[in-house]
């Protein structure tokens, strides 16, 4: 790992050739801004290496969140706009592929060191379609307002990520019986030594259920640099906290895992939905893991304006942590009226799910678009917003308000 910052101009030479490095010192070229639609919302957008222009949350760490507009250009999340999520400055900013290892130790039979190569060539390559969401997306919206990241709603994205099952890659180390948890950590890094290091850890039954992979691939490309290039957990399902870039170090251990990481930060309140009244104190948290459902409409923004009489066609996404879509149901009217949209593909059930429905105005005047999603449990999503004191899991049906001209 060189921690040298390139001159911006050559880095994206270099990034073209090899994907291997980035300019993450990190001069992006500032491109203008964009207001989100809640208080203090103004942000600059910023072009890094390896991506189109984004919103700029913050330069350093980089946290970059994919404009609102993306997610109606198709069901899979381009890689040069999928957004970027670090908590700590000290990140990798050129990497050789050929000299990085991954290392499994711990509670194992044999301690192994494996190449990219063997990755590649020594275990079964699998693609998993899945969504990938930052904790607090759409934190910005909560009311009363918290303390974090003050994100809209482009802090996820939906790719096709290909790897290895972590599952094969333990077994081939061999895991003793009083295995608790899999810690898992990246070459990414705290500046000063007094900031703890990212550290996640998952259950070992669900490190062991063939559902989480050690991703290569994303898109059908290399990882981009601030995805987490050469390596990357992809745990379906979870909240992005759990998908350590950058991986290079996976230890089995027999204990529950307690870095900052898991505890106190990304822990929710230990009630149904994961909520509290605004102004309490929870009694207890729990670890955050999977998602909640969701649905958006992409297709229209905030104020657009539609002509009265003509058929529209309204397009959107939905998406939850595993069960699988089965229903959206539209309303026009601000929820009085709801009537069901049509599914598109089904790329598996981590995946974005499209929906459409054709729309024909009957008079000119305002009306008020919502969607709403149902999955296989028979979950949907709350007409009116959960709160807790993290900014977590915002899954509220969102409402897009138009003028019929």
């Amino acid at each position: 790992m060189q921690p040298n910052p390139f001159h911006r101009r050559h880095f994206l030479k270099q990034a073209l050739l090899t994907g291997t490095s980035v300019a993450a010192g990190l001069k992006a070229a500032a491109e203008g801004t964009v207001t989100l639609p809640f208080e203090n919302g103004l942000r600059k957008l910023a072009q890094y290496p390896q991506k189109r222009e984004m919103i700029l949350l913050t330069a350093r760490p980089p946290q970059l969140e994919t404009p609102f507009a993306v997610f109606n250009e198709g069901i899979f999340t381009p890689n040069d706009a999928f957004f970027v999520r670090y908590h700590l400055s000290n990140i990798p900013l050129s990497i050789d592929p050929a000299a990085y290892r991954l290392e499994v130790k711990g509670l194992v039979d044999s301690a192994i060191s494996l190449s990219l190569e063997d990755l590649k060539t020594k275990f079964e390559a699998v693609e998993v379609a899945a969504v990938n969401q930052c904790s607090g997306n759409s934190r910005g919206f909560f009311k009363p307002r918290v303390g974090g990241g003050q994100l809209g709603n482009g802090a996820m994205g939906n790719a096709l990520w290909k790897g290895v099952r972590l599952k094969d890659i333990l077994d081939k180390a061999g895991v003793k019986a009083e295995a608790k948890q899999v810690v898992c950590n990246g070459l990414d890094g705290a500046v000063i030594p007094q900031t703890p290091d990212f550290v996640k850890a998952v259950d070992i039954d669900h490190a062991r259920d063939g559902e989480i992979i050690i991703a290569y691939e994303m898109n059908g490309e290399p990882l981009p640099m601030l995805n987490g290039f050469p390596l990357r957990l992809v745990a379906p399902g979870y909240y992005g906290t759990y998908w350590v870039k950058h991986l290079n170090e996976l230890t089995v251990i027999g204990e529950t895992f307690d870095g900052f990481y898991m505890n106190p930060a990304y822990r929710i309140p230990a009630t149904d939905g994961g909520c509290i009244e605004p102004g309490t104190t929870p009694g207890s948290t729990i670890p955050i893991t999977k998602f909640k459902i969701r649905s958006f409409l992409t297709s229209l923004e905030e104020g657009s304006q539609i002509k009265n009489g003509a058929t529209t066609m309204l397009r959107g996404i939905a998406f939850d942590g595993g069960h699988g879509i089965t229903e959206v149901l539209v309303s026009m009217d601000g929820g009085r009226r709801w009537q069901p949209a049509k599914l598109g593909k089904d790329h598996g059930k981590y995946s974005f799910r499209e929906w459409t429905l054709a729309w024909t105005p009957k008079k000119p005047g305002k009306a008020a678009i919502q969607c709403r999603a149902f999955n296989r449990l028979g979950e949907s999503q709350p007409l009116e917003p959960l709160w807790n004191p993290s900014g977590y899991m915002r899954n509220v049906v969102e409402t897009v308000n138009v003028a019929i001209a």
